[in-house]
């Protein structure tokens, strides 16, 4: 599906809105994770921070028609903030879609679309573009110990993106910090990584996304990398706020590696 010889390719990744990425990658363009409801759409999340708040909170920063011009679109899961029924009703459903698991990929299919694709360990495509699935865990040890809600939060995959024009980029999904996440940091020394860092807060929980500190920590492992701050601003339970990182990287010394994009904004490297 991927033919197109690259030569001398420079990344494009769009901070779109929440998780929502668009990338342009070795020639190829991705959606990840479309959340594209209108503003205020469904309700926030219960058991949640801030549940009073409507989802999303804020509008999509470009027209719908931009976002569907792509290659694939990639679900690294399918809670509601990652794919929700605005997308399944405007992604065509022709459309290539890559998804972490069987049990996802049974439920995408039953929603219609007839492309759908489970991602392996490793995705490679022509011309040297490989993708990489990557573990995470959405939540906090003692999360997953319940069993109702670890079935809620399930399982939710990161990806990595090599090719040999291009910097090697990790989005790293939606994970707390745990051993896959620092493995992955030391197995593929991605130069950008993209990290869900909203701290989206469960009431009996904690934490079930990354939060601040994890830029520093994520520093200490990969001292060169460039980070991405992304699932911010947008639901209900994601507590912090650009302003809140920018004063944070500030402090630490680190403001200078750290990218905090409005929605909208395109990044290039």
């Amino acid at each position: 599906d991927f033919t197109e010889t690259v030569y001398g390719a420079k990344m494009k990744l769009t901070q779109i809105r929440n998780a929502t990425l668009l990338l342009d990658y070795a020639g190829k363009k991705f959606l990840i994770d479309p959340m594209l409801a209108e503003k205020e759409a469904w309700p926030g999340f219960a058991g949640n921070a801030r549940p009073h708040l409507r989802n999303p909170m804020v509008e999509l920063p470009v027209p719908v028609a931009a976002l569907l011009a792509v290659d694939a679109v990639i679900i690294t899961h399918t809670h509601m903030d990652h794919w929700d029924e605005a997308a399944q009703q405007l992604v065509p459903k022709t459309m290539m879609i890559y998804i972490q698991n069987e049990t996802d990929a049974a439920l995408i299919r039953s929603q219609g679309f007839e492309n759908v694709r489970v991602l392996q360990d490793e995705n490679p495509f022509v011309d040297g573009l490989t993708i990489y699935k990557t573990d995470g865990q959405h939540g906090s040890n003692a999360l997953y110990a319940d069993k109702v809600m670890g079935d809620i939060l399930g399982d939710a995959c990161g990806l990595v993106f090599t090719h040999p024009a291009e910097k090697t980029l990790y989005i790293a999904g939606d994970t707390v910090w745990v051993k896959p996440y620092v493995r992955a940091l030391q197995r593929f020394q991605p130069q950008v990584v993209v990290m869900n860092i909203g701290n989206a807060t469960n009431d009996l929980y904690g934490p079930i996304i990354m939060g601040k500190e994890d830029t520093q920590r994520t520093l200490n492992i990969l001292s060169d990398a460039t980070l991405v701050a992304s699932h911010m601003e947008a639901i209900n339970h994601c507590l912090l706020t650009r302003a809140e990182l920018r004063a944070w990287t500030t402090e630490q010394g680190i403001a200078d590696q750290v990218l905090i994009p409005e929605d909208g904004e395109t990044m290039t490297f």
